[in-house]
C-alpha cells in the first residue's frame, strides 16, 4: 500500500489528481479488508460453535459413562446381594426405633417398597397428626398394609382446624411427585398434652395426665380402594343440622372411626387426641365393642382426650357397652391404662366395672357439667382396687353421696395419686389406705377442712408409707387478667377459679416433720412463704421444735430436719408478706445455706445422726417478689448453675437474670 501523499505544499492540478487517486485506492482497500474480517469472523464463529458442540458431544458421553458407572456400581453394591431375610430384619429393627420408618424405606426403590409392603409389622404403628379437613382414607391405607392379624399401636392427634369454603375440594388427589417429595417427618405438636418444664412468661401449658408423644408424620396418599375394604355407611346428620350444612370435612370423624372400629379386635394401644370439639365428635360413640364376644381382646392402654371441655348431651359407655349378654366374657381381658379427660362417659360402664379387672393406670379428668355422685367415682376406684398402681382424678363438680360411704378402701399396690377439684373429693381421700403411696397431689378448688389434717390423716391411716413426692395445689400459675373461662390457658379448675385456696388455707407445716422422712420433692402453690420456709430450715434457725422419723426405710433419724432428703422444691405462687418481704426471702437464703452448706458437704454430715440431702433443684414461679440477681447467682452457687429456675412474669429483671430463659 502507498503512503499517502504530502499536502505541506499549495495545492497544484497535477497534486489534486494524485490526491483523488490515492482516496479511490484507501476506499477501496477499506473495503476488501472489512470483507476479509467478516470472513474470518464467519470462520472463527463456525470453529467455536463446532468444538462447543464437539464438547457437548464429549459431556453427554461422559454423563452416561458417570451413570453406567454408578448403576454398576449400585448392582454391585453389597446390599443388592443382601438376602430378603437379613433385608427384613433391617427394617425392623428400623422400625423398633422409628414407629413410622416404613413410608420412608417404601420410597427408596421398588426393592424395597416391594419389602416394606411385604411386613405388615412395620405399618402396625399408627402416628398421626391430622386435621379434619385432611383424607381420612390416610388412615384406611395403613390399617391396610399392616394386614389383617398384626396388632395395631395407634395415635392419632387431630388439630381442629376453622371450616375450609365451599369451593376448596377438602380431599385433594396429590399427585406421585407431591406424595413422595412431601415432609414426613413433621414436627410434634406444641405440649398440648404433656408436662413440662415452666414454660416462658405468657406461654401456657394445657395440663393433662400423660406425657407427651412421640412425633407424628402427616402423609397424604392418593385416595385408592380395594382388598376388601367396605365403604363407610352414610354420615348421620345431626339432629337439626341442614343438608347443606353438611360439609365434607364434618365428615371426617365418621369415616376415620368406621376405619378404626372395624380393626378394634387388633387394637393393642388406642389413643385419641384432640384440641376442642369437631363436628363428627359423635363418631365416637361407635367405640363400644361387641357385646357376644371379646371386643378388643389385645388392648392395653384405651384413651380419647380433649385439650378443652368439649359439650355432649349424653354420656357414653365406650368399652364395651353393655354385659347383659348370656355367656358375657371379660371383653378387655388385657386392659391396663385407661386415659378419658374432657369426654363424656358413665361412671358405670364395665370399662371400669369389669368383674376381672386388671387395670394399674385410671386417669379421669370429667367434664366440668358432670355431676357424678361421690360414691360413684369410689366404687370406679374399688373395682380396681386390686391392681391400680397409679390413680388420677379431677372433677370439677362432685355431687354428695348416695349410699354410705365405706369407713376404708385399701389399695394394696397404689405408688401414685392425684386428686383435684371439687372439696368434695376430699371426703374420698378419707376413706383411703395406701401402704405404697410414693406420690401424692392434691388440688382442691375451695377445701372446707385444712388440707393437712387430710394429708397427715391419710399418712397416719396408711401406716406411713415411702411417700417422696408431695404436691399442694400445684396446678398453674394464676391466668392473667380478662382471661375468659374455658379457655385451654394451662389452668386447672382449682387454680383457675380460686387460686391456690388448698394450700393457701394450711395453718401449720408441721406435718412435713412427722411424714417427710423419705419425701424428695415438694411442690406447693399459693403457700404463706415464710411460714413454708421456717419450716424447712435447719433445727437452730426453726426453733428446734421438729422432730423428724426415721430417714428412709431403716435410716437413721436426723433430729430436728423437715424433709432431711428434699432434693427437689418447686413453689408456685407463693407470697411473702407485704411488709416482711425480705424477711421471706432471707429465710430462703438461710434454708438453702443450711441444707446445701459452702465446700459442697451434707449439712450434719459426720454428726453420727444421718445425713441431710442437699438440694438439687430450686423453681420460684409467680411468687410475687424480686430475688435479684444476687441472690440468684448466690442461689447457682449453692444448688447448681441452671438448678434455680425464677420465673417472675411481673418483674422483668428476674426473668433476665433466670438462666432458665
Amino acid at each position: 500500500m502507498s503512503l499517502p501523499p504530502s499536502f505541506q505544499e499549495p495545492p497544484t492540478t497535477q497534486s489534486l489528481a494524485a490526491a483523488r487517486a490515492t482516496l479511490d485506492e484507501s476506499r477501496k482497500n477499506a473495503c476488501s479488508l472489512t470483507d476479509k474480517i467478516a470472513q474470518a469472523q464467519a470462520s472463527l464463529k463456525q470453529i467455536v460453535a463446532e468444538a462447543e458442540a464437539a464438547i457437548d458431544d464429549m459431556l453427554r458421553e461422559q454423563s452416561l459413562v458417570e451413570k453406567t458407572i454408578a448403576h454398576t456400581q449400585a448392582y454391585l453394591a453389597p446390599i443388592r446381594r443382601l438376602p430378603g431375610e437379613l433385608l427384613r430384619e433391617l427394617f425392623l429393627w428400623c422400625f423398633e426405633g422409628h414407629p413410622c420408618c416404613a413410608w420412608v424405606l417404601s420410597a427408596v426403590c421398588t426393592t424395597w417398597r416391594c419389602q416394606a409392603l411385604s411386613i405388615p409389622r412395620i405399618w402396625s404403628k399408627i402416628r398421626l397428626f391430622t386435621n379434619q379437613s385432611s383424607s381420612p382414607d390416610t388412615i384406611r391405607l395403613w390399617l391396610e398394609r399392616s394386614g389383617p392379624t398384626v396388632p395395631l399401636d395407634i395415635e392419632i392427634y387431630l388439630r381442629v382446624v376453622q371450616s375450609e369454603p365451599a369451593a376448596v375440594v377438602p380431599y385433594p388427589r396429590r399427585r406421585r411427585h407431591d406424595y413422595l417429595t412431601h415432609t414426613f417427618l413433621a414436627a410434634p405438636p406444641p405440649p398440648l398434652f404433656g408436662t413440662g418444664p415452666l414454660p416462658a412468661p405468657g406461654h401456657l401449658i394445657v395440663p393433662h395426665f400423660t406425657p407427651s408423644v412421640t412425633p407424628f408424620i402427616v402423609p397424604q396418599p392418593a385416595i385408592h380402594h380395594h382388598g376388601g375394604w367396605e365403604s363407610p355407611p352414610a354420615v348421620p346428620m345431626f339432629h337439626g343440622q341442614a343438608e347443606s350444612a353438611a360439609q365434607p370435612n364434618l365428615h371426617w370423624g365418621h369415616i376415620a372411626v368406621y376405619y378404626l372400629v372395624q380393626q378394634m379386635h387388633r387394637w393393642e394401644r388406642f389413643v385419641f387426641r384432640f384440641d376442642k370439639n369437631f363436628g363428627s365428635i359423635a363418631a365416637l360413640k361407635s367405640i363400644t365393642g361387641a357385646l357376644t364376644a371379646c371386643a378388643a381382646p389385645l388392648l392395653r392402654e384405651f384413651e380419647v382426650s380433649s385439650a378443652s371441655a368439649v359439650f355432649y348431651p349424653t354420656e357414653w359407655g365406650w368399652l364395651p357397652s353393655s354385659r347383659a349378654v348370656p355367656g358375657w366374657v371379660n371383653p378387655l381381658p388385657k386392659l391396663r391404662t385407661l386415659t378419658l379427660q374432657y369426654a363424656p362417659f358413665k361412671p358405670t360402664s364395665p370399662i371400669f366395672l369389669q368383674e376381672a379387672t386388671q387395670l394399674t393406670t385410671l386417669n379421669i379428668r370429667a367434664l366440668p357439667a358432670s355431676l357424678i355422685p361421690l360414691d360413684r367415682i369410689l366404687g370406679i376406684i374399688s373395682a380396681n382396687s386390686r391392681t391400680l398402681k397409679s390413680l388420677r382424678l379431677h372433677f370439677s363438680s362432685v355431687s354428695h353421696a348416695v349410699l354410705p360411704l365405706p369407713a376404708s378402701t385399701t389399695l394394696d399396690h397404689l405408688e401414685d395419686l392425684y386428686v383435684g377439684g371439687h372439696h368434695l373429693l376430699s371426703q374420698l381421700i378419707d376413706t383411703l389406705i395406701l401402704p405404697d403411696l410414693c406420690a401424692l397431689d392434691l388440688d382442691f378448688d375451695a377445701p372446707r377442712e385444712p388440707i393437712e389434717e387430710t394429708i397427715s390423716s391419710l399418712y397416719t391411716r396408711s401406716h406411713n408409707p415411702p411417700l417422696r413426692s408431695l404436691a399442694v395445689s400445684y396446678g398453674g400459675p394464676t391466668p392473667p387478667p380478662g382471661t375468659p373461662v374455658g379457655v385451654s390457658s394451662g389452668q386447672t379448675p382449682s387454680s383457675f377459679y380460686y387460686g391456690y385456696v388448698a394450700a393457701g388455707t394450711v395453718v401449720s407445716w408441721g406435718f412435713l416433720g412427722e411424714m417427710g422422712g423419705s419425701l424428695e420433692v415438694l411442690k406447693i402453690g399459693g403457700a404463706a412463704l415464710e411460714c413454708l420456709i421456717g419450716t424447712l430450715m435447719a433445727p437452730d434457725d426453726a426453733g428446734g421444735t421438729l422432730m423428724t422419723g426415721p430417714n428412709g426405710p431403716g435410716g437413721p433419724a436426723v433430729p430436728g430436719w423437715a424433709c432431711p432428703k428434699l432434693r427437689e422444691l418447686y413453689l408456685r405462687g407463693c407470697h411473702a408478706h407485704a411488709h416482711a418481704s425480705n424477711d421471706g426471702i432471707g429465710k430462703l437464703v438461710k434454708m438453702v445455706d443450711a441444707r446445701n452448706p459452702e465446700g459442697g458437704g451434707s449439712a450434719n454430715a459426720g454428726m453420727g445422726s444421718g445425713m441431710v440431702s442437699r438440694l438439687t433443684r430450686l423453681e420460684l414461679d409467680d411468687c410475687g417478689f424480686q430475688l435479684g440477681g444476687d441472690v440468684v447467682q448466690w442461689l447457682e452457687g449453692r444448688i447448681g448453675k441452671g438448678a434455680v429456675v425464677c420465673v417472675e412474669p411481673q418483674v422483668e429483671a428476674c426473668v433476665v437474670c433466670s438462666p432458665h430463659y
